[in-house]
């Protein structure tokens, strides 16, 4: 039996985002392969502290050293301890996460980047951590066998930006989970999250610059000369807040603004159905998970028209520039006050993210791995 290993830290560390992506992917494999020996590395962990078995052919490898420790390890000090130590023999390896481990000389490996925002918009990303994968990403990419990108755009970037190989990038998508659905909203999510029972919009996703919550309260607070309507920020903290924040108190918009902090997946699809309209206006996406699951969730749609994001919603979104706080302002009031235009985008949406599904992602994903292994 083939061993493959997969890097699964990001699962087991991140409620959203990234470890939302590898999840599903995993997942997706685990529907379709019951012939390979799966190998899920996890740093940080511990055996006491692993989740439920995902399949008998996926069979996880803690490590009590952190990822901030291995990092340090494999990529500061460049120590070539490499990932077969942890896992034994393999034939291909995959990093989920930007960064490539030490591997052996005959495992194959494929990288995903899931997007390029440190690049693309500098001025978002964390410093350190900028400064960090400025170093790593390229000599990554450089190593690796085959480069996954989530999207058309990544897979651009990364051509372009690195002067990657066209025929080495790969893209297979990101998708959504099968329980987001219209879902009826309860007091009882409110009150866990803080959320007044009013006329709300939602947003998803880690209080960050490049989410760009700073010009959607300025629109909110635009919007309010109209509308009794709410934001509801469904994230938790980040870096680089203080504008968010300072934005808040600067339109007077405190009561209006509530920021629940991290939402339990299971929780998700109800506060996006309790929604009048979702708004995702970021500055730049490698793909953009909660688009498809505020259409899933019967919800109409405003986001960007940058980046991944037009590939993602297609044509069952209200597309807007990010940087123009009147141009999202307006898009709001059409979601808002255009009862064709929202019936029209709801049935779209509900169409566009069928689109994307893990089990199909998983075997474009199962299709590569077998291409590289057959060479």
């Amino acid at each position: 039996m083939v061993a493959i290993g997969i890097d699964y830290t990001p699962a087991y560390e991140q409620g959203a985002g990234i470890g939302r992506s590898v999840r599903g992917l995993v997942y997706g494999l685990t529907t379709l392969d019951t012939q390979t020996d799966y190998r899920l590395f996890i740093a940080g962990a511990s055996t006491a502290s692993l989740p439920p078995q995902l399949a008998p052919n996926f069979t996880y490898y803690p490590s009590p050293i952190t990822p901030k420790w291995w990092a340090r390890i494999w990529h500061r000090a460049r120590i070539p301890y490499a990932i077969e130590n942890i896992l034994g023999d393999i034939a291909l390896y995959h990093a989920t996460d930007f960064v490539l481990p030490p591997i052996r000389k005959h495992t194959k490996s494929v990288l995903t980047i899931h997007d390029l925002s440190f690049v693309r918009v500098p001025e978002t990303a964390s410093p350190s951590l900028k400064k960090y994968l400025d170093v790593v990403v390229p000599r990554s990419i450089a190593r690796a066998t085959h480069v996954h990108a989530v999207s058309e755009t990544t897979r651009q970037d990364i051509i372009t930006l690195y002067n990657t190989p066209p025929q080495k990038v790969s893209v297979i998508h990101n998708a959504l989970e099968s329980h987001f659905k219209p879902t009826p909203i309860s007091d009882d999510i409110l009150a866990k999250y803080h959320v007044p029972n009013v006329p709300y919009i939602i947003t998803v996703g880690t209080v960050q610059p490049r989410k760009n919550y700073s010009r959607l309260v300025w629109a909110l607070h635009q919007i309010r000369d109209h509308h009794d309507i709410h934001l509801v920020v469904a994230g938790g903290r980040g870096w680089l807040e203080d504008e968010f924040y300072d934005t808040i108190q600067k339109t007077h918009m405190t009561e209006y603004v509530h920021v629940t902090g991290f939402v339990a997946d299971e929780d998700l699809p109800a506060l996006y159905s309790g929604a009048v309209c979702m708004a995702y206006p970021s500055l730049y996406e490698g793909f953009g998970i909660p688009i498809l699951e505020g259409m899933a969730c019967g919800v109409p749609v405003l986001t960007s028209d940058t980046s991944s994001l037009p590939e993602v919603a297609g044509d069952a979104a209200i597309m807007v520039d990010p940087y123009h706080i009147d141009a999202i302002q307006e898009g709001l009031e059409r979601l808002i006050s255009d009862q064709n235009l929202r019936h029209n985008l709801i049935q779209k949406g509900f169409i566009q993210s069928k689109k994307f599904t893990w089990e199909k992602s998983g075997r474009q994903l199962n299709m590569l791995y077998r291409q590289l292994l057959e060479g």
